[in-house]
């Protein structure tokens, strides 16, 4: 069974100021997705599933059904605040979406093969999608996650913090522990992280997670679980979210998954500013010159 990728597309981007997931930065108006999904199929996945919100639901699918029809088969999933566990309710002042582990269990009703799931704003590069794939051959199962892993100092944005899950892993390439750090950014020659006011020091070649996982469908049970504990005790807590890495840590410590850790040789780099995008077409625009992906992806 070819296994799916998951997009997810359904922030905003506040940091950025507008819908960054159909921003182009390719030669030919391509979005950073796209080549998401260029990879995904080079590679042997037979499933896109994005999501997303209804609300720009007509923008975001009359930019992508076009291109991607009769290439590969394309669902969709809505992600919105009041989408909640039965007996849950939605308090009044929360604006935020409830983050990424939120987003993932959306798909719970149509994906039913193991799959990766990535962040929509994130150009993570042909051998990422090449390792991840070899795992789904290989190494998946029940008890069996991966995440790809970059290095941290190659994962920062010059013009603003970032939040990285800053991760561990034991002498078998296993993840042990990871951290999610919000507000991280670089002073000089360190790399800081700042944390209700204090700044602390982090190792600049700890591998982190960039949201690039390797699932089997059996997480969603999981995922259930652990949303339901996780609305019991912050439901009431307005910028509180569910993050996949605490859910793979938690599931690491209870011993129910391992999760590998696969290494990223391929460049990383996304739009969290508008200031970011310049940078990433001129990057992009290199790998079109050295031959990594055509000068239009879907001609």
């Amino acid at each position: 069974m070819k296994p799916t990728l998951l997009i997810l597309a359904a922030g905003m981007g506040s940091r950025y100021g507008g819908l960054k997931q159909i921003e182009p930065v390719g030669p030919n108006g391509e979005t950073i997705l796209e080549y998401s999904v260029f990879d995904a199929i080079r590679t042997g996945f037979g499933k896109i599933v994005f999501v997303i919100r209804r609300s720009f639901a007509d923008a975001f699918m009359s930019r992508f059904e076009s291109k991607l029809r009769g290439r590969i088969e394309v669902g969709y999933v809505y992600q919105e605040l009041d989408h909640l566990p039965q007996g849950y309710q939605l308090p009044a002042d929360r604006v935020k979406p409830w983050g990424t582990g939120h987003a993932i269990l959306m798909a719970k009703d149509v994906i039913r093969e193991p799959f990766a799931a990535i962040n929509a704003d994130d150009f993570y590069g042909a051998q990422a999608y090449r390792e991840i794939a070899g795992f789904f051959q290989n190494g998946v199962s029940p008890a069996t996650y991966a995440m790809v892993g970059y290095l941290l100092k190659n994962t920062l944005s010059d013009f603003g913090t970032v939040s990285r899950g800053v991760c561990k892993t034991d002498q078998d390439g296993n993840l042990t522990e990871i951290n999610e750090r919000t507000k991280v950014f670089r002073e000089g020659s360190s790399v800081f992280y700042k944390e209700e006011g204090v700044r602390t020091e982090l190792d600049e070649n700890a591998p982190v997670s960039l949201n690039f996982w390797g699932f089997h469908p059996s997480l969603f049970a999981h995922l259930e679980t652990q949303f339901k504990s996780f609305l019991d005790e912050k439901i009431n807590l307005p910028k509180s979210e569910f993050f996949i890495p605490s859910v793979v840590f938690n599931l690491i410590r209870s011993g129910a998954v391992q999760t590998k850790v696969l290494r990223a040789d391929s460049p990383w780099f996304g739009v969290t500013y508008p200031d970011d995008k310049a940078f990433v077409t001129a990057q992009i625009r290199q790998l079109v010159e050295q031959g990594q992906y055509p000068e239009n992806l879907w001609k």
